[in-house]
């Protein structure tokens, strides 16, 4: 089965729209952290979305995958700068992460244009 990872970064946004209007303490704070662990700086956000998916793959997390991939995206990542990515997930995180790597590729596909 293959995941809809757009539908499930859509169902994600709406969950945590929910969370921070039911636990909005943590959730205000970590929003604010988020914000600011990506925003540009030393590195640009590209940079930094691609750090984030590298680590949501080594770490197995198909949620981060979904989030990040649309983020990495968004900013302006192509598909070679993903695949690029996946390549040093892979290494962090061994075969394990392989089975994350063709989650991501998945996800990579259903984002990115064809064009792109």
């Amino acid at each position: 089965m293959i995941t809809d990872y757009i539908a499930y970064y859509q169902h994600l946004e709406r969950r945590l729209a929910q969370l921070g209007q039911e636990a909005p303490g943590p959730m205000s704070g970590f929003a604010r952290l988020h914000k600011k662990a990506v925003e540009a700086g030393a590195l640009d956000a590209k940079t930094k979305e691609l750090m984030a998916l590298a680590i949501g793959i080594a770490v197995h997390c198909d949620g981060c995958i979904a989030y990040h991939t649309h983020d990495a995206v968004a900013v302006g990542a192509t598909r070679a700068q993903l695949l690029d990515t996946i390549g040093v997930a892979l290494l962090m995180g061994g075969g394990p992460a392989s089975i994350y790597a063709a989650h991501a590729l998945d996800a990579i596909e259903q984002f990115l244009p064809a064009s792109a």
